[in-house]
């Protein structure tokens, strides 16, 4: 045999024992805890919804699902290293609107390309804002702020929890589509911003619907709008943004499972059936539904459409927000 016969042969026979070393890994995957990484601190929306994840996947996958919160530069610190993390199944990722699809184009220093650094495993779910106003604004509605808003140019302000978060973006967002100019005003946090909205220090405020869910129900602070292309689960008679005036307007906040890239396709199979199962679960479904989440179980390749068209809506919008981190 020719030194090439000897070495294609040597490499078929490498890739086959490849394959087989693979499928007998995904046989028995997982064999020990499995890390899901969540880039913020626990306590918010995205702990809170990787957690109940976890939990039910740990009681089908018959190996614990380990919480790992790891927060810092707007979460890219966290999908930072789950992109860099050994692709074998065993470190997975929460991934989310605001560091799937807005944090690569906010900063140079996010480190990872969400189209090329990840295995989408599959959605979770989505949890659109609220804008809230003070009971003392004059706007009841979205209609009456716009035109509040452009009779009074430069001097309604609205709170986000910081510069560059996801409420931050979405109320430039909404200025630019609505052809309004607000002033933003970032807090250290959705907390801070709704203090100072309930003292009526601010007008108005982009905020996650379970933060505010309480306040609004007691009359404390009046919801104009959902932020999402459907009414929201928590606030079943508040209109969206869409349908009071500004057709297509969407800033729902994504969540969803990803592993690093390379990840064997088997190990994504198993894990994406365990979460759609999870999603499909009544105290799943009811767990989520109180934190204001909307579950929307598919595919892996569902998923990296999604990632695909989320991060150029997204990007567009940060470009033309000229809003930056650096």
């Amino acid at each position: 045999m020719s030194s090439w016969g000897r070495w294609l042969y040597a490499t078929v026979i490498a890739l086959i024992a490849l394959g087989v070393h693979q499928d007998v890994g995904a046989q028995t995957y997982p064999s020990r805890p499995i890390t899901l990484i969540i880039p913020f601190a626990p306590g918010g929306s995205t702990s809170i919804v990787g957690r109940v994840i976890a939990d039910k996947m740990t009681e089908s996958l018959g190996e614990k699902v380990v919480v790992d919160n790891r927060p810092g530069a707007g979460g890219a610190v966290g999908t930072r290293a789950v992109a860099r993390s050994a692709p074998d199944g065993y470190t997975i990722g929460l991934g989310y609107t605001g560091t799937l699809a807005i944090a690569p184009t906010l900063t140079s220093k996010a480190g990872y390309d969400p189209r090329k650094d990840f295995a989408p495993i599959g959605l979770i779910g989505n949890s659109p804002n609220s804008l809230v106003v003070h009971p003392s604004f004059p706007a009841k509605t979205l209609a009456e702020l716009i035109a509040y808003a452009k009779a009074n140019p430069g001097t309604v302000n609205f709170g986000s929890a910081g510069a560059g978060t996801a409420s931050h973006i979405t109320g430039e967002y909404f200025s630019r589509a609505a052809g309004i100019v607000l002033v933003h005003v970032p807090y250290k946090g959705t907390g801070p911003a709704l203090v100072d909205l309930l003292g009526g220090h601010i007008p108005m405020a982009f905020a996650p619907i379970p933060a505010a869910h309480a306040n609004i129900s007691g009359g404390q602070l009046r919801a104009l709008a959902v932020t999402s292309a459907t009414r929201a689960s928590l606030l079943p008679d508040v209109p969206t943004i869409a349908e009071s005036g500004l057709p297509d307007f969407d800033a729902a906040l994504y969540y969803g499972l990803i592993a690093p890239a390379g990840t064997p396709r088997p190990i994504i199979e198993r894990l994406n059936r365990e979460l759609r199962n999870a999603l499909t679960s009544d105290d799943v479904k009811k767990r989520l539904a109180q934190d204001g989440t909307d579950a929307t179980p598919g595919t892996p390749e569902d998923y990296a459409a999604f990632i695909d068209r989320d991060e150029t809506k997204w990007s567009q919008i940060v470009k033309i927000t000229g809003a930056r981190e650096d």
